[in-house]
């Protein structure tokens, strides 16, 4: 039997390999067509005006290019958010985990500046060199301070350029780093000793922060530091059919970007999976007759849209490419029950009492999820 050819590889570019695309590569043409289709004055080193910010974000049409909305609820807060940077205020985005404030932040500094990879993540680990700068010590060491030893932080990088640095959970940040922000943020330069010299920020320059509701009382922010930043509370969605339209967009997106080998689940398996999630989330039906029990997890909209592009990746992996009952269910299992003596009676109580009496269309999930369960 003749050996069958190898099959040449297909050629990918740079872009078609990144597993994770930066905003403002994956939407550069409806960037592109805003700037080009903008009737409105640019504030300082904006690529565009905040009403086009406020187009790229919402949803809408530049010309004939139509803009996919980034951010799925009260419109108002993202003008506030946006005319917040058109001064010389930082912005802190506050909220449950999941209602898309690292999301918005992103999508704010891709449409303002082009640039939204300026990051300081936040976490129990980062230091106050992380916020100002640090030294190449090998270079320190052999040649002692200079401007080529200087390695700057992405806040330093955004004073210089005018650009917008953006913090992620900042609360998760001790206090004394938190604190190295006040200066920053108030005399809007940074001092290197080392090199006798100071940068000041360029116009332009701002911080959008984000801090989720959970974390209150990790490190709480001074109020000197509140002082320095405007507050927008970012809400779960309002409803569930807001909640299922951001799932089914989302989910419609990653699994392009990630391949994925099976179909969108249905329209009837998104709201089972919203209802589900807003139920356990509030402690009561959507009816609001019966009270229930909450889990130890947020169980957020963004956790929804894991679960379903999981689901897929196990019907593309192990089935027929279609999402199914049992897809859903073994993602609603590890999503729901995470401490586990405590998540489980909760989950359990929620498929007896309330999945159980609801019919023959929420049958094949309740004994898929029943099976998990056991």
């Amino acid at each position: 039997m003749a050996k069958k050819a190898a099959q040449p590889k297909k050629k990918t570019s740079n872009d078609d390999r990144m597993l994770r695309r930066p905003a403002e590569d994956l939407f550069a043409e409806e960037i592109d067509a805003l700037i080009k289709n903008d009737q409105h004055p640019c504030p300082n080193d904006w690529r565009m005006s905040a009403r086009s910010v406020l187009t790229y974000i919402c949803g809408g049409k530049a010309g004939s290019t139509p803009i996919t909305p980034k951010y799925v609820g009260n419109r108002r807060l993202v003008e506030i958010a946006i005319s917040t940077l058109v001064t010389d205020r930082a912005l802190l985005l506050i909220g449950e985990p999941g209602t898309a404030k690292s999301w918005l932040s992103e999508h704010l500094a891709a449409a303002i500046n082009g640039d939204s990879t300026k990051v300081v993540q936040g976490t129990a680990g980062t230091t106050e060199e992380q916020i100002r700068y640090t030294w190449n010590y090998a270079m320190l060491i052999a040649h002692g301070p200079s401007p080529e030893a200087l390695i700057k932080s992405p806040v330093f990088r955004a004073m210089e350029s005018g650009q917008l640095a953006r913090f992620e959970e900042i609360t998760r940040c001790a206090s004394e780093v938190q604190d190295a922000m006040i200066s920053l943020l108030s005399e809007k330069r940074i001092s290197v000793p080392e090199l006798a010299t100071e940068v000041a920020a360029e116009k332009g320059f701002s911080v959008i922060a984000t801090a989720n509701t959970r974390d209150r009382g990790v490190n709480d922010m001074s109020a000197a530091l509140k002082r320095r930043f405007n507050l927008v509370v970012l809400p779960s969605p309002s409803d569930l059919e807001t909640e299922i339209d951001i799932v089914t967009g989302r989910v419609a997106q990653l699994a392009s970007n990630l391949d994925l080998q099976a179909e969108l689940p249905t329209p009837d398996a998104v709201e089972k999976v919203c209802t589900i999630f807003r139920e356990l989330r509030s402690g009561e039906t959507l009816d609001g007759k019966n009270k229930l029990k909450s889990p130890s997890g947020v169980l957020s909209t963004a956790e929804a849209i894991s679960l379903l592009c999981n689901s897929m990746a196990l019907a593309g992996s192990f089935g027929n490419g279609s999402v199914t009952a049992e897809d859903i269910a073994a993602g609603l299992q590890g999503s729901v029950v995470k401490d586990d003596d405590k998540d489980h009676l909760v989950w359990s109580e929620y498929l007896k009492n309330v999945m159980k009496k609801r019919g023959s269309q929420w049958r094949p999930l309740f004994d898929a999820c029943s099976d998990h369960n056991s």
